[in-house]
């Protein structure tokens, strides 16, 4: 068990460390979007610039969950510190709903104008599009390589950064060419990706900040119930704790168990529970079965 969490320690200390890496490149691509950005006006360069942005914020929420997510609870936090990556998503989600609402109406606001170009920016949004299929490549492969979900997660995210950056550049480029209204479609089309991106993150975060279900609870049921001894399940309730499972259930034993007895039919529901459903956290309600206790 020990060398067990040396290794998970290790191991998130190095995603730490890549998540890092990546927050500081996307920062770059970020800088290097707005610089085409404010010198061309184009509202789909900005845009797109304000989805990395949004990376760059993913980056720093991702590298906040893995610092936090291996402390155990304390005082302050008896159930643990997992729901502040759930508070930071919702806070994202939020932020990236305002910026998006606001490239949209400026886009619908502005009279369209042909974009200027320059010999230089083409090959720095070109740049761009190197940087982020690097950076999706090596990121893709370290998350192989730890098998972790979040670097998985982060390295799939900025491929769908390099399609939109294409789609944003052929924009641009026409725009330059005559065809100004091109550059606000595009910069609408990045508005809806950046909305539909903040829904994403809102869909992951309001169900565990208002603590919906989490398991099914008759599945919860259907094992607690296969356990000896356990004469009916009474009540079950779930909720998430960041990527972690909580569940709490009252089970009716026999009245004349002793406690070591009882204690054993809730220890074995409690491995059942971790080993079936993954539920990190479960506590459990013995009560005696009070009509077998009163007898006929």
């Amino acid at each position: 068990m020990m060398a067990q969490r040396k290794t998970d320690s290790a191991t998130d200390r190095q995603v730490g460390r890549i998540l890092i890496i990546e927050g500081v490149a996307n920062a770059v691509v970020l800088g290097m979007k707005l610089v085409v950005g404010v010198s061309t006006g184009s509202l789909a360069v900005l845009g797109d610039a304000l989805h990395s942005l949004g990376d760059v914020a993913n980056n720093a929420v991702a590298w906040f969950v893995v610092r936090l997510s291996t402390q155990p609870p304390d005082r302050d936090h008896p159930y643990g510190h997992r729901k502040f990556e759930t508070l930071a998503v919702f806070v994202l989600a939020t932020l990236l709903t305002v910026l998006g609402i606001e490239l949209g109406l400026g886009a619908l606001r502005r009279d369209a104008q042909p974009t200027p170009g320059s010999p230089w920016m083409l090959p720095l949004m070109l740049g761009v599009l190197v940087v982020n299929v690097g950076l999706a490549s090596w990121e893709g492969m370290w998350a192989r390589r730890l098998d972790s979900e979040i670097l998985g997660a982060d390295a799939r995210h900025t491929l769908a950064d390099v399609l939109t950056t294409v789609v944003v550049i052929i924009g641009w480029q026409v725009s330059s060419r005559g065809y100004p209204w091109l550059d606000t479609v595009c910069a609408l089309a990045v508005a809806m990706l950046v909305l539909t991106l903040a829904f994403g993150l809102f869909k992951r975060a309001i169900p565990i900040l208002v603590d919906r279900v989490a398991v099914d609870p008759e599945l919860v049921r259907e094992i607690a119930s296969s356990v000896a001894g356990v004469r009916a399940i009474k009540s079950v309730r779930s909720r998430s704790k960041g990527k972690a499972t909580a569940v709490d259930m009252v089970v009716v034993v026999d009245s004349v168990l002793s406690t070591s007895e009882a204690h054993e039919i809730a220890d074995t529901i409690e491995r059942k529970l971790r080993k079936d459903l993954q539920v990190e956290d479960a506590t459990i309600h013995l009560e005696p079965d009070r009509k077998r206790s009163e007898g006929p």
